[in-house]
């Protein structure tokens, strides 16, 4: 009689060293779990189907299996890296048809560690939007399917939330992990600029995206950014020491109106971290100017994706005027560093008194699942901005940042979520800090599809 497959990455992994595990099986199970419960979530673009039980075979094999931190984890990637042998479509029609000639430095590294990418996953076009749709599929939170995923790692956070995967990868430019993270009930970390390799489309927009992990737990999220970062000792979030800690749940700007329970969730993981030893004090972030800045950078960021693109008169309507809105910045020279330094220099006076700082992850519950892909420009700016204003700061000037749930909105029946961010090199004191609070504040791991 086999053994049953464990939940978590980190359960797999030792699973498979100690040989009670074969790859294969794992593999095998992940795949029938993605073509039986998919459909109802969108999660996935690409099933490997027969790649992925080859790869695990060969991982079988190999004379190392038995000191590999990731061994025989099966892993969702995001389809705007590349995977050798499939296409990169980006969430988009308006890309080329030739599959990856080598994998992207992340899917190596995970690769190298003894993950096995059953799938990929996802996204809405060009990664530029907060919620997940395309003319192939609407992306769909395993919480409530009436609702979205979010985005932009959408189908990560949907295959990760309703247990597809243990974990995923996924890339955050204005909080696309952190946003579906909390949309879909799973921890999600975006790792500060330089961390992990980024190289997403023409230039990571500016240095604002970074690569990073859903899982759903916190020690499977440091694990596998452990193997991202090639940092081992990441792998393990112990009890951090008594920290300083900031609350700033008040709306970063007039354009967004913060819900009471997210406000609420913000404050609950406040008052377990002050329970557990830690000081908390209210402390509004240093926004101002924060919001002209990413708007700026983000439609540049799309013109110059754009302009990468073989087909790009295939592009929706939405990102067509996002491009050229976005050329448009970028002629007038719009975009000054000089906007991010202003903004950094407020940062580091506010994190010489706090070590980290809590927020809501989301202002408001995602937006309802349907095909955004078809509505106009303003629609989507205006969803996307009233339901996501905390997390692009963080993008904005490269720190780290990252989202665990918090309770279920009433309302809607989906999660809520809040972030905790910090300073640059402060990876490992967020990671510690959320085991405390999920030791503190347990979540369920997965969500039934409803």
């Amino acid at each position: 009689m086999s053994a049953p497959i464990p939940a978590t990455a980190t359960e797999i992994a030792a699973a498979v060293r100690d040989g009670t595990l074969r790859p294969e099986l794992v593999v095998a199970e992940a795949l029938d779990r993605i073509r039986t419960e998919d459909p109802a979530l969108g999660a996935f673009a690409v099933i490997r189907a027969e790649r992925a039980p080859a790869e695990a075979r060969a991982l079988a094999e190999r004379p190392d299996l038995d000191a590999l931190p990731l061994a025989g984890v099966p892993i969702a990637i995001k389809n705007n890296i590349a995977v050798a042998g499939e296409v990169t479509h980006g969430g988009s029609r308006a890309g080329g048809d030739d599959p990856a000639t080598a994998d992207h430095p992340v899917v190596a590294r995970l690769r190298a560690a003894g993950a096995v990418v059953v799938g990929l996953t996802e996204l809405p076009e060009l990664g530029l939007w907060g919620v997940t749709d395309t003319p192939d599929r609407i992306t769909r939170s395993p919480w409530n399917i009436r609702y979205s995923a979010g985005g932009s790692s959408g189908g990560s956070g949907a295959a990760v939330g309703a247990g597809l995967v243990p974990v995923a990868h996924g890339n955050d430019g204005l909080g696309s992990v952190r946003i579906p993270a909390a949309c879909c009930g799973v921890v999600g970390i975006k790792p500060g600029r330089d961390v992990v390799p980024a190289e997403v489309g023409a230039d990571s927009w500016g240095g604002m995206v970074e690569n990073g992990v859903l899982a759903t737990t916190v020690a499977d999220a440091a694990l596998v950014l452990s193997v991202l970062a090639g940092r081992p000792a990441l792998a393990d979030p112990q009890p951090p020491p008594p920290l300083r800690i900031a609350l700033a749940a008040g709306s970063p700007t007039p354009l967004a109106r913060v819900d009471r329970y997210w406000a609420d969730a913000a404050r609950t993981a406040a008052s377990a971290a002050a329970a557990a030893g830690h000081s908390v004090a209210d402390a509004p972030l240093p926004n101002a100017g924060g919001t002209n800045a990413v708007m700026l950078r983000w439609l540049a960021g799309a013109a110059r994706d754009a302009g990468e693109l073989p087909h790009p008169d295939r592009l929706q309507r939405r990102s067509r005027v996002h491009a050229a809105l976005g050329r448009a910045v970028l002629r007038a020279g719009l975009i000054r560093p000089r906007q991010v330094d202003l903004i950094e220099t407020r940062l580091l006076d506010y994190f010489e008194n706090h070590d980290v700082v809590i927020t809501p992850t989301l202002a408001r519950p995602a937006p309802l699942a349907r095909a955004w892909h078809t509505r106009g420009w303003v629609a989507n700016m205006a969803a996307n901005v009233r339901f996501a204003p905390f997390t692009p700061l963080w993008n904005l000037v490269g720190w780290p940042a990252l989202s665990i749930p918090i309770g279920t909105h009433p309302r809607t029946g989906t999660p809520l979520a809040a972030q905790l961010a910090g300073p640059p090199g402060s990876e490992a004191t967020l990671l510690r800090l959320a085991a405390q609070l999920e030791a503190a504040r347990p979540w369920q791991r997965v969500a039934p599809i409803r």
